[in-house]
């Protein structure tokens, strides 16, 4: 404690004192802390009083002020003034200049380079024009001397510098320089080599080729040999596009499987039997199976009935076959038709059927003969083919329609075998194409979940289906009567649109209950327009009222999925059914199948 003390009384001692105002209270840990006040320092230099005060006494010391400043002097002895801080450093006049740069100064081999700031581009065309022309704007920019260098040059060029020449005068300098090259290139000498049409010498002088003026003669006809040519590269094109796009090549071959092609008679396999009439015009819904074709290796993707009677029935398949069954005698596969490299998508018969086309996955469209199963000819251009259409009017059964996976509809002429018209307005890939309006026009749908109206040989939208409801729709059918279309929607419905002028879809009418989103179901009606048909993702058949609309019979036809479904054209109560099972089924109505077994 007395060190404690004594340490206390020691520093009261050493203390200095406290100003008046702060009074005798001891320092408290909340006060402020001491405040230590640094010298301020000016950039600018340091002004002598003294001699400032004795300029003003003595007039003689004030005629400093009209001197210029040392650029390394520190301390002046007057105020300068801005003209004197700013007063230019070179020039012999100035007192601190040697060889007219100030000392501490020169910042080149050749004395000070003061920096500027200059565009690029303006740089470099007073630069190129000074070189050019002999003179350039002036880069220090002092009132009364604008330009620099030639100045008679300046007056007759009328100060343009090298970007921006008038294209009249640049027009008459290329054509000046040219001829100016072209009697000096005559003028000059080129030796004994002009002869050699292998130096540059001669390619100078013929600078016009010997062919020049001289009119193609046209060949009208190939000779032999070349149309041999011909043949020859253009197999090797197309075995090498082939090997590229990794598609094998499959010769195109046909098996007839029936008895003989021609009956004693001489009438082909492919003739209507005589006794082929419609039964009845009111039709049934079938009840029993009564028959199965079953030949394919793979799903059945598509099924056409013979046209107008219905006595064979065409079948396309995933295993690159397409076949064909007899339907009212045997029962069995009449021929078989290999050409295609992968499935088969779509196929279609001619209005007379002695005809048919194939579309498969391999990019190809093919047109068979019925009765010989030769092909006629292919089409590509080089997309998958979903879905193709013949013409239904009689005189044109040439014209092709297809519908590609690049989101067109191609039409071609198969007498020429070129593509005549372009329909290119889909934004997706084009699913079927339906003829309307007595085939004035067509309707077709595509992945883009519109439907789209065409007049036939005009490449433009006359109607134009999108709404946000709308779904894609991978099949139509036409009613029998022309006035309304089916389109199987995947949202599992059928709706109806009219063929009329607006196109309109029908909201009294729609087909529901079965499942078939995620397949491409073919949907179909009854010849006497009674009864709506449809296949489903389940194996099922589904028959449906047309007035009513309400669901009249489903049949479990298939396995897997029943894609497929044709109401024979003349027997009214007979429908067929193919599906990814492999399997075609034949189905009759119970009464009619009993009563023509009685017969």
């Amino acid at each position: 404690m007395d060190l404690i003390q004594n340490y206390q009384e020691n520093s009261e001692e050493s203390s200095p004192e406290r100003p008046s105002g702060s009074g005798s209270q001891p320092s408290s840990p909340d006060s402020s802390p001491m405040r230590l006040e640094l010298p301020s320092k000016s950039s600018a230099p340091q002004v002598d009083d003294a001699v400032v005060a004795l300029g003003v006494a003595d007039p003689n010391l004030s005629r400093n002020v009209e001197k210029p400043i040392d650029p390394v002097q520190h301390l002046v002895s007057f105020n300068p003034t801005f003209d004197q801080l700013w007063a230019p450093i070179y020039g012999p006049s100035h007192p601190y200049a040697k060889d007219g740069v100030a000392e501490g100064m020169r910042n080149h081999k050749l004395g000070f380079v003061e920096n500027a700031s200059i565009e690029p581009f303006l740089f470099d065309e007073q630069y190129n024009t000074f070189h050019k022309y002999g003179y350039a704007a002036d880069p220090s920019g002092y009132v009364g001397s604008e330009y620099i260098g030639d100045l008679d040059a300046l007056q007759k060029n009328s100060g343009l510098s090298v970007y921006n020449v008038p294209k009249n005068e640049q027009k008459k300098r290329r054509k000046t320089e040219l001829q100016k090259n072209e009697e000096e290139g005559e003028k000059e000498d080129l030796g004994p080599e002009v002869d050699n049409p292998e130096t540059q010498e001669w390619l100078l002088k013929n600078r016009k080729s010997p062919w020049a003026g001289k009119k193609d003669e046209v060949q009208t006809e190939l000779t032999e040999e070349q149309k041999k040519y011909a043949e020859e590269h253009a197999q090797k094109k197309a075995a090498a596009e082939r090997e590229k796009s990794g598609i094998t090549e499959v010769t195109e071959k046909s098996t007839f499987h029936g008895k003989e092609e021609r009956d004693y008679q001489g009438r082909s396999w492919i003739l209507p039997p005589k006794d082929a009439k419609a039964t009845n015009d009111h039709c049934y819904i079938p009840k029993r199976w009564v028959h199965t074709w079953s030949g394919h290796t793979k799903g059945v993707a598509a099924i056409r009935f013979f046209p107008k009677h219905g006595h064979l029935l065409l079948s396309a398949g995933m295993d690159t076959k397409v076949k064909i069954w007899d339907v009212f005698n045997s029962g069995k596969c009449m021929r078989t038709y290999m050409g295609h490299a992968k499935a088969v998508r779509d196929i279609t018969f001619s209005n007379d059927g002695t005809k048919f086309l194939s579309a498969g996955y391999d990019k190809n469209i093919k047109l068979w003969d019925t009765e010989t199963g030769k092909v006629i000819s292919t089409f590509s251009t080089g997309k998958i083919p979903y879905v193709v259409k013949l013409n239904p009017d009689e005189d044109k059964q040439n014209v092709l329609l297809a519908g590609m996976s690049d989101k067109k509809i191609v039409q071609w002429d198969m007498n020429s075998g070129e593509i005549t018209q372009e329909y290119d307005q889909h934004l997706g890939a084009v699913n079927t194409i339906t003829f309307v309006d007595n085939n004035r026009r067509f309707v077709t749908s595509s992945d883009d979940k519109s439907l789209r109206v065409w007049e036939f040989g005009i490449p433009v939208v006359i109607k134009y289906i999108s709404e946000p409801h709308m779904h894609s729709m991978p099949s139509i059918s036409l009613h029998p009567n022309g006035n309304w279309l089916a389109a199987q929607s995947l949202d599992n419905q059928i709706l109806i649109y009219s063929t009329r002028e607006r196109f309109q879809l029908n909201k009294k009418k729609r087909f529901a209950g079965h499942i078939v989103a995620g397949y491409a179901c073919q949907v179909n009606f009854s010849p006497d327009g009674r009864f709506v048909m449809s296949g489903d993702g389940e194996g099922k058949c589904w028959f449906w009222d047309w007035k009513s609309c309400k669901v009249f019979r489903t049949l479990k036809c298939h396995e897997g999925v029943c894609i497929g479904c044709e109401w024979h054209p003349l027997e009214q109560s007979k429908v067929a059914t193919c599906g990814w099972d492999g399997m075609i089924k034949y189905w009759y109505d119970i009464i009619i199948f009993t009563r023509l077994s009685l017969l």
